[in-house]
């Protein structure tokens, strides 16, 4: 009798290929693709677009031992089960997979995992299915729509800007996202407000804070410097009377679990991770990690989702976990689940931990630093999403005099609820505004005036995105989908059609060139609302609510219409990328000099070459002021490549520090704040030693105190530091600016 066949798991990567086939065991043979092996080819554009958009899909070049061998396992094998990422892309690859390798269709088994955990693995392998062609189809039509696009665009951008440039149905419209939103900050027109801030004293001496809110009729904003002294003169040297004293209770609910898009976010606020960053170490976690005690195991759902769904299992899970690790108390009392954004495809769950009760700490040593670090996020946000509200008492007082009210508040947590794992500080500044507590107060209380302190603001415009706020305009606009966000962001970045000033996104001359070029003679491809319906379209594909072919031709027939006008309109036009001059002045000639690419990147060179071929590294300018003379701060480096901050006035003011400055400005006196450099999201503090909110620096978290920010010497390494923190997690630090509702230039 013949023994019976192995059968054969075809994954994409060495790492689940190692996991799946422990839970498997015998009678299995789990082998890695290593990724695609069959697409498009890099030279020509593949596709017959006059025969009905048939793509010429080829062999990746440089492959040919892994499909020999992958073919003769096919061979040899009993059912062949296609288990690669359950995704669209995964859905295609496997069907490429079929096709290359001659498996039979009634030999060839998809399976899918949305966690890669022994029982998941196991349920995958009983319950296969045939593969999807209506999910390969979609993925047919993006590969096309993209390929047709930057193949068709890209050569025109050649003869008519510069060799090497390219254009894409996402990365153009994330490329204009950025340069509308320079044009919005460039023609902002600042309002000035004011705020009037009372410190008034008890008969027991007891001074707190209240600021002018109106009058017992209404809310008043002040827009002048002659409203505020109006209110001034109304009040100085009157009496004030304690009116109204409110307690409340509020109950702040947590977020919900991550999907993709959100924990790019999370992880470039709170880890100073990138998107494509963030998104491998999660593959990493996802497929599977050897930990101590409990063998190879996925940490994490699939991490490429933008659906809130949880499974019952996971919900029961997490309600068990609580209730055993902090108490009845702190769990929901039922389980908490979020709705789903419209535009999302739910294919899979939300992110979260396959196995609830494997906490940060009890895998911590078999991780990275990196896989620690995003995995304790992950499980944070999940666990505190199913955990009770936190529950804080206010207090809110009105100081009454002569008909204007001054409002002072407080706010303290009474219980702390899913804060206990997990703080989202989606309201930080407004819990800083009610730390300071206030005095016992009643109503009809005399209290004292003992200073008025008129602050002037400016609104401010809005602020440039971000990698990760661009990924969410993205996701709100329905611009891309997870699997493109940071892709997208990698490709207009090397392009340098925007470029990374500290943590934000701004346009080149180049983007902005190569943007208005598409605005004007392609606006459909750079139409926020052109792409975002034809994500739907594509949805619609995957539903098999449309034909891939016909979506495609639809397509191409406006589009090729828009190519033969530019062509015409373009004949013998050469379009020139204005230089991006700087503010920095060639020592040699005088000339500002501009910024140019090179091989190592971008740098300053002198527009006078090759008379004067005067260059130096690129200079990035920071946000905030000199807190000596009011220049601009100039982010360097050190002769030992340490990056440091100093006044672009060098040597003739003097000022440097190794700490990071901010856009945010000193409540007190008006300088510009610092924070610790480093990853993740660090407080900011005052350095201005004769500001009463001046923190010293053995307060601001280093771990051993150092020489002053304007005494340490260029070639200096900085010292190495920590934020302080105490057992719970708290981190130290000064008094924070109260919030506001609008931002001071």
């Amino acid at each position: 009798m013949a023994a019976a066949k192995t059968d054969l798991v075809i994954v994409e990567s060495p790492a689940k290929a190692k996991t799946i086939e422990r839970y498997l065991g015998s009678g299995y043979k789990v082998v890695a693709s290593m990724g695609h092996l069959r697409d498009l080819p890099k030279s020509t554009m593949g596709v017959d677009i006059e025969h009905g958009f048939e793509p010429d899909y080829q062999p990746v070049k440089g492959r040919e031992d892994v499909i020999e061998t992958l073919r003769k396992a096919s061979k040899r094998a009993g059912t062949v089960y296609l288990a690669t990422d359950p995704d669209r892309e995964g859905e295609a690859i496997s069907w490429h997979l079929k096709e290359l390798l001659d498996i039979p269709g009634d030999k060839a088994r998809r399976v899918t995992f949305n966690e890669i955990t022994k029982n998941v693995v196991k349920e995958g392998i009983a319950h296969p299915r045939d593969i999807d062609q209506d999910l390969v189809d979609a993925q047919q039509a993006r590969r096309i729509l993209d390929r047709i696009v930057g193949y068709k665009l890209s050569p025109l951008l050649w003869r008519k800007i510069r060799k090497g440039l390219s254009a894409g149905r996402v990365q153009s419209v994330a490329t204009r996202m950025v340069l509308d939103r320079e044009r919005e900050i460039q023609n902002f027109q600042p309002e000035e407000y004011w705020y009037l801030n009372a410190l008034l004293e008890t008969e027991k001496h007891e001074k707190f804070p209240a600021q002018f809110h109106g009058t017992e009729k209404k809310k008043m904003e002040l827009r002048s410097e002659a409203e505020v002294k109006a209110v001034a003169d109304a009040v100085t040297g009157k009496p004030f009377t304690i009116g109204a004293v409110t307690h409340g209770t509020k109950k702040r609910s947590p977020s919900p679990p991550f999907i993709t898009s959100t924990l790019q976010q999370e992880a470039s606020r709170r880890l100073g991770m990138t998107p494509r960053r963030t998104m491998s170490i999660a593959q990493q976690l996802y497929e599977g990690v050897d930990i101590e005690g409990e063998g190879t195991i996925g940490l994490i759902t699939y991490m490429r989702t933008d659906s809130l769904r949880l499974s019952e299992d996971a919900l029961a899970a997490a309600g068990e976990f609580i209730r055993a690790h902090y108490g009845e108390e702190y769990y929901y009392g039922k389980p908490r689940r979020y709705k789903t954004g419209s535009n999302a495809q739910d294919a899979h769950e939300a992110i979260r931990p396959s196995v609830p009760s494997l906490t940060p700490e009890r895998v911590k040593k078999s991780l990275t630093g990196e896989q620690y670090r995003l995995y304790r996020l992950i499980w944070g946000r999940f666990t505190a999403s199913q955990m009770a509200n936190a529950v804080y008492d206010n207090i809110t007082v009105d100081a009454l005099c002569e008909g204007y009210v001054f409002r002072a508040y407080h706010s303290r947590i009474s219980f702390p609820g899913y804060t206990a794992v997990y703080e989202d500080n989606r309201d930080d500044e407004e819990q800083e505004e009610g730390k300071r507590p206030l005095p016992e107060l009643t109503q009809g209380q005399p209290v004292n005036l003992d200073k008025l302190d008129p602050e002037q603001h400016f609104t401010a415009p809005p602020s440039r995105y971000s990698e990760a706020t661009l990924i969410r305009a993205m996701e709100e606009k329905g611009i891309g989908r997870p699997s493109t966000y940071a892709p997208t962001i990698t490709t207009i970045t090397a392009r340098e059609y925007v470029v990374k000033e500290g943590k934000y996104l701004k346009p080149t001359p180049l983007g902005e060139t190569v943007t208005e070029l598409m605005e004007e003679r392609f606006p459909d491809i750079v139409d926020v609302q052109f792409t975002a319906r034809m994500e739907d379209t594509l949805d619609k594909v995957e539903e098999g609510q449309a034909d891939w072919k016909g979506v495609l031709s639809q397509f191409y027939g406006g589009f090729s219409q828009d190519l033969e006008k530019a062509e015409e309109a373009l004949q013998g036009v050469h379009i020139k990328v204005p230089d991006e001059v700087s503010g920095e002045i060639c020592p040699n000639c005088g000339r500002n000099l501009v910024v140019k690419s090179g091989r190592f990147g971008r740098f300053l060179a002198c527009p006078g070459y090759p008379e004067c071929s005067f260059t130096m590294p690129l200079v990035v300018e920071m946000p905030g002021r000199c807190p000596k003379c009011g220049s601009r701060i100039f982010k360097r480096t050190s002769k030992k490549g340490y990056a440091y901050y100093a006044c672009e006035k060098g040597q003739a003011c003097g000022f440097m520090s190794w700490d990071v400055p901010t856009k945010d400005n000193c409540p007190v006196c008006g300088k510009t704040m610092f924070k610790l450099s480093g990853k993740g999201q660090r407080k900011s503090f005052c350095i201005n030693e004769q500001c009463e909110n001046f923190t010293p620096e053995d307060k601001r978290g280093y771990r051993y105190r150092r020489g002053s920010s304007t005494a340490a010497k260029e070639g200096d390494a900085p010292a190495k530091k920590t934020a302080a923190r105490s057992a719970a997690g708290k981190k130290t630090g000064t008094k924070k600016a109260p919030a506001r509702k609008k931002e001071s230039t």
